[in-house]
């Protein structure tokens, strides 16, 4: 028996999706020429390079993040990000949230910037088993890409153990490089690929703190994932140089 309401529903789907890519392409033909996501934004010795494509791009992923929910702070440099952490745990320790206990991926840099906020928080962790996870307040990772379009951050767990982390506890904070930042799906697509072109089975998507309206058509945050998102864009020197 074929169900032809599954069947055109199916195809009002593909359609979109069809729709939405093909948008993505001219967005990404537009843009070819004048940005990209691997652009240095600072020369060797220090002096900022004039790039109004990387701070529209930075612009529009804060707008397009914080119209999700998620919170978003742009600093310059390690001593802002590390200033950006303190005052987000700070204002959770007002919070039932409390951010005292912390799982850090293992992107080495987090190391370096936990070891500058520890005195704030009880517990510092990298990347504890999934029973354990569910015990820390707040994960921070770092990320392999960023999509303006949508405010999306992109995590490849084949180069990062974060996907727990960013999943489990009740807030994520993530840590974004200026670079990183691609205007569409179709350009932090590209970029994920490696070698022979192929693209990583474990890349996940991220857009906003977590939610749901399926129980009873209310709209539920953080039931498949953090409550909140905050995520701190280093638009200074590469982190860790």
């Amino acid at each position: 028996m074929i169900n032809f309401e599954s069947n055109k529903s199916r195809e009002v789907i593909l359609n979109s999706i069809r729709d939405h890519l093909a948008a993505s392409a001219r967005h990404d033909a537009v843009f070819k020429d004048t940005h990209s996501h691997h652009a240095p934004l600072f020369e060797a010795n220090g002096s900022v390079l004039t790039n109004k494509t990387i701070a529209s791009l930075i612009n529009v992923f804060r707008e397009n993040l914080e119209a999700v929910d998620g919170n978003c702070i742009v600093a310059t440099g390690e001593l802002e990000v590390v200033q950006a952490l303190r005052t987000i745990i700070s204002s959770l320790h007002e919070t039932p949230l409390r951010a005292r206990r912390i799982a850090l991926s293992d992107a080495p840099i987090l190391q370096h910037l936990a070891s500058q906020i520890r005195r704030e928080v009880e517990e510092i962790e990298i990347a504890p088993d999934a029973a354990q996870l569910f015990a820390y307040d707040l994960g921070i990772t770092t990320v392999q890409g960023a999509i303006a379009e949508t405010g999306t951050l992109v995590l490849n767990s084949a180069l990062e153990r974060h996907r727990l982390v960013s999943l489990l506890p009740p807030v994520h904070i993530a840590i974004v490089d200026s670079s990183q930042i691609c205007l569409t799906l179709g350009e932090a697509l590209t970029a994920l690929r490696v070698g022979d072109g192929e693209l990583s089975p474990t890349i996940t998507f991220v857009t906003g703190p977590s939610r749901t309206a399926d129980i009873e058509l209310t709209l539920a945050i953080g039931v498949h994932g953090p409550q909140r998102l905050y995520v701190i864009i280093n638009s200074g020197p590469k982190l860790g140089t």
